[in-house]
């Protein structure tokens, strides 16, 4: 990844129809930007992050910090990305 890429993970969980969305939403944007990467992080595949984020899913980190919760907006991710 060079010093211009991003870094976006979707922490949710298995059966979490607003983590599926928050997900679409986020390959929406990122597309085919080839200065973004995504992944995705089952928090209850680990107990310290299940701790962390209990119920509070899904939420979006972008470039290491937390940038969406529950909801994804889609413009403001853009511009997260473009400015950033």
């Amino acid at each position: 990844m060079s010093d211009s890429a991003h870094r976006i993970v979707v922490y949710s969980r298995a059966n979490c129809h607003l983590c599926e969305r928050a997900r679409e939403t986020v390959d929406s944007v990122a597309g085919d930007r080839e200065d973004v990467t995504v992944e995705t992080v089952d928090v209850d595949a680990d107990p310290d992050l299940r701790a962390t984020y209990g119920d509070r899913v899904p939420v979006v980190a972008v470039d290491g910090k937390a940038a969406f919760e529950i909801r994804v907006d889609a413009d403001d991710l853009r511009t997260r990305l473009d400015t950033a």
